[in-house]
């Protein structure tokens, strides 16, 4: 029996090459279905076409509540409620103190922490009593990366609404929980850091992890299997760190 058979599940950020679409293919293939969505809708439509079966693409912003409206609606005429929800779309930019610029910090926050609120919220009257909801957070919150600060404080804010969102939905039956991943080696760190700086810096961050390399999507994917099945049934409001040990010893 797969631990997720007949349940429907969201994955924001689902139509890029990394955890997103990682997360997508494993709830699949355990037993979900599973909604997509993101801005790229050629990577979207792509992403689903990998999956294969089981999974609905539907194209929108995180930030615009008439995106997150379409997305839901789509999913309540699927019929079944929602079970899982991965709230894990997100943005990021490397600025000193110095160089960050307003635009800057609105843009993390704009994405990173009003859109994972909008995302949930607008999720509530559809998650089925013993929904679990995993947010994206990062091992970041938890650094002083130089650089890196509009994007930890971010993480930290969604560290922050995991706790008392978890306090909030306990009645219902509803989980939540967020999942810190370390170094992972997707595509977006290509594209953050450029083409010509990538393999030394992929090669430099998994350096510096006691493990001795950057992780894979498919390894933050099984943590999110496991936080969206009954095999979490006794976590709540936690924080699970895929980093390799990273910011454990």
């Amino acid at each position: 029996m797969r631990r997720l058979e007949g349940k429907t599940a969201v994955v924001t950020g689902g139509g890029t090459r990394g955890i997103g679409r990682a997360t997508a293919a494993r709830l699949v293939a355990e037993g979900a279905h599973v909604f997509i969505t993101g801005r790229r809708e050629a990577e979207l439509d792509e992403a689903a076409e990998a999956i294969g079966s089981d999974v609905t693409a539907v194209p929108g912003d995180i930030t615009d509540p008439a995106d997150l409206d379409r997305l839901y609606s789509t999913v309540r005429d699927h019929g079944q409620g929602l079970d899982v929800l991965f709230a894990n779309a997100a943005t990021a930019s490397f600025a000193t103190l110095e160089q960050l610029t307003e635009e800057d910090f609105d843009r993390v926050f704009e994405v990173n922490v009003k859109g994972t609120l909008l995302t949930v919220q607008k999720a509530l009257p559809l998650l089925n009593h013993g929904a679990s909801v995993i947010v994206n957070a990062s091992t970041a919150a938890e650094r002083g990366t130089p650089a890196f600060g509009a994007y930890a404080a971010s993480k930290a804010a969604l560290r922050s609404f995991t706790r008392t969102w978890a306090n909030e939905l306990k009645g219902r039956g509803i989980r939540v929980n967020a999942i810190s991943p370390g170094p992972i080696d997707t595509s977006g760190v290509t594209e953050l850091v450029g083409e010509q700086n990538s393999a030394a810096y992929k090669a430099g961050e998994g350096a510096r992890v006691p493990m001795g390399r950057m992780g894979r999507p498919e390894e933050v994917a099984a943590a999110v299997a496991f936080l969206s099945s009954a095999d979490s049934s006794y976590l709540i409001g936690g924080n699970l760190s895929v980093d390799g040990g990273e910011n454990q010893i």
